[in-house]
């Protein structure tokens, strides 16, 4: 189970990181210029980027009881991830995937050599 603040952690942990309210106040998580992560306190989840449409359905297959989605995300590159039945390492995976499909490349580039 993972809660706001676990997110908040792994998410400001990434280069270039910040949180910024969005969508009536929910907390999100951006990377210049863009958005990579939004918390959805309304069905306790966070939405996250993936690369396609069929990543997307590729996650919610393989794992149904942490990745879903809702008809606002049909046709957006977005899965959400279910925080009730998350672990932290596949949590820590979602956002770091979403982060890099939208930080920018060298951000992306300078982590790459860190690890």
């Amino acid at each position: 189970m993972a809660t706001d603040d676990d997110v908040r952690r792994i998410a400001l942990a990434l280069p270039g990181a910040y949180e910024h309210a969005s969508y009536g106040g929910a907390p999100s998580f951006r990377t210049k210029p863009r958005g990579f992560a939004f918390l959805r306190a309304d069905i306790d989840a966070l939405a996250v980027y993936v690369a396609s449409e069929e990543d997307k359905l590729a996650l919610i297959a393989s794992a149904p009881d942490i990745y879903f989605t809702t008809p606002h995300y049909d046709g957006h590159p977005m899965v959400l991830v279910r925080l009730s039945a998350v672990d932290e390492a596949e949590l820590a995976e979602a956002l770091a995937d979403s982060w890099r499909l939208r930080a920018p490349k060298a951000d992306v580039r300078r982590l790459q050599a860190e690890r």
